[in-house]
């Protein structure tokens, strides 16, 4: 049912007489109100492209009320007489190529435009929506994506988060590179993707603008408005690094300061096994929270509070900066896909416990695959297609990482380095698949891969005992034995403090 319509059908229709000669009917048809994933068959549009947004925004902390005006930069891909956005905020006005379109809010986040003229295939738009609301009173499927602080709001959230802050074509098959530019009370800050471009007070308001000049996911986009301690540096390389803290941390203060503040340095030990960072600029900030979870926003990473409540966790930093390559720079085509971005990010934090002398990655493999007996409905999780209500289940980083062991043990560890630092670089700033990502290691390594892959991310059961490396050690414990019967890596129950790292509100419809 629509829900909202500022322009009438009349004037639409008439606006669209105007347009057209009338010997001939409106040219183009409708976009699709999805983009066509299985998972969210709602998220995301057909019929265009977007190539930027430029997103300015005044938001009051005190009354959470959020007044926006977004341009987006889009091409048509269809003859296209009508379009959705993504949205769920008030809009109060639409121009598409600076004409007034008709516009009505449908569904739970559709906000369906119309045009005053219809877009041939291949023409550009810019589209421009005026809006506003107060974000944490909005609730879409049952939740919301923003997330309310005692001194602001933050934006950051998986799959979506976009829809109460900025209109978009929210899937990742459609990336932009982004301006934010956010008005708010002196004493305040804001924080966003990319690099600071300027900072201007005046009459007690200061406009923080922000620029990710690199494609990225409208889920990846990220708002923070506060009262945070920045710190500003670069890394020995010169990399800009960025990184705030809510005043009002309490005890995780120190311990969240002792992991973030690695940022540079781990940046910089990733990039030997992921080849160079690929963004211009590197932070995180850690909001107060109640959330359990992290997510890799862009460039500038979200942490929860509570990922530093037992202390120090440098394995949760580097889970999220793996994500700048492996999910970021790389991004999903589907979200079934999930695999390429979590396994992988988890094979990090099992690389970073080899270098800190905490257990090798065999020897977390090893203990993980011994510490669920085939009976466990751990097992049961596809990797490489969970589900929506199962994408960050544990099984999905833990039997992802074990899938990317068996790998590295199939193809021995010169290709899998290969592959570990090739595909970034083969798909930079765009998207790929699990196949994709098959069919590329298949041509690095030389060795067929689909039986293997097959087994570890697409069979619900446990798979038999892998086999190992040859190693000048000597004899390894079987992997088949027990738990009890291996030494539990020191890594290990910090590893298993992480796995909230992505436990959002429920995904499922």
């Amino acid at each position: 049912m629509r829900t909202r319509l500022t322009v009438s059908a009349t004037a639409a229709a008439a606006a669209l007489f105007l347009a057209v000669p009338a010997s001939a009917a409106p040219i183009g048809q409708a976009g699709a109100p999805g983009i066509g994933d299985r998972y969210y068959p709602t998220y995301g549009n057909g019929g265009y492209d977007v190539s930027h947004y430029d997103i300015r925004l005044t938001y009051d902390p005190a009354t959470d009320h959020l007044e926006g005006t977004t341009t987006l930069l889009a091409a048509a891909t269809q003859d296209l007489s009508r379009f959705d956005l993504d949205f769920a905020l008030d809009v109060r006005e639409v121009l598409v190529n600076g004409r007034p379109a008709a516009f009505a809010a449908t569904g739970e986040q559709e906000l369906e435009i119309t045009p005053a003229r219809p877009l041939a295939k291949g023409a550009t738009a810019t589209v421009v929506v005026r809006y506003s609301g107060t974000p944490s009173k909005v609730s879409r499927y049952g939740f919301t994506g923003w997330l309310r602080t005692p001194d602001g709001g933050i934006a950051a959230n998986e799959p979506e988060s976009a829809w109460w802050w900025f209109p978009s074509n929210d899937h990742p098959s459609d990336k932009a590179t982004f301006d934010v530019s956010v008005l708010v009370p002196d004493g305040t800050q804001a924080i966003s993707n990319g690099v600071l471009t300027s900072q201007v007070s005046r009459l007690g308001w200061t406009r923080y603008s922000y620029r990710e000049n690199k494609p990225q996911a409208t889920y990846l986009a990220t708002l923070a408005v506060g009262r945070f301690d920045v710190v500003s540096d670069t890394t020995a390389g010169g990399l800009p690094v960025l990184t705030a803290y809510s005043k009002d941390l309490g005890d995780n203060a120190g311990a969240a300061r002792a992991s973030v503040e690695r940022t540079g340095e781990l940046v910089d030990w990733l990039s030997g096994y992921l080849g160079p960072y690929p963004f211009s600029s590197v932070g995180g900030y850690v909001p107060n929270v109640t959330t359990g979870y992290a997510l890799e926003t862009q460039s500038q990473v979200f942490y929860s509070p509570r990922q530093f409540a037992r202390g120090a966790n440098t394995g949760v930093v580097v889970h999220e900066l793996a994500h700048q390559w492996y999910g970021d720079s790389v991004s999903l085509s589907r979200w079934s896909d999930i695999w390429l971005n979590e396994g992988f990010a988890r094979y990090t934090q099992w690389l970073w416990s080899e270098h800190e002398g905490e257990g090798t990655a065999q020897e977390l493999a090893d203990y993980t695959y011994a510490a669920y007996s085939a009976d466990d409905p751990f097992w049961t999780v596809l990797p490489g297609d969970p589900g929506p209500d199962r994408q960050f289940d544990t099984a999905v980083y833990e039997r992802g990482a074990l899938t990317v062991q068996a790998l590295r043990n199939a193809v021995g560890d010169e290709a899998f380095f290969r592959i570990l630092k090739g595909w970034p670089a083969e798909h930079r700033y765009g998207n790929a698949t699990i196949e994709q990502f098959r069919a590329y290691a298949e041509r690095i390594s030389g060795k067929p891969l689909g039986a293997l892959l097959d087994t570890w991310l697409f069979t619900p059961a446990k798979p038999a005992a892998p086999t190992h490396p040859v190693s000048a050690a000597g004899p390894r414990p079987s992997a088949s034995a027990p738990a009890g019967e291996l030494r539990e890596p020191l890594s290990w129950k910090k590893l298993q403090e992480s796995n909230s790292v992505h436990e959002h509100r429920p995904s499922g419809r």
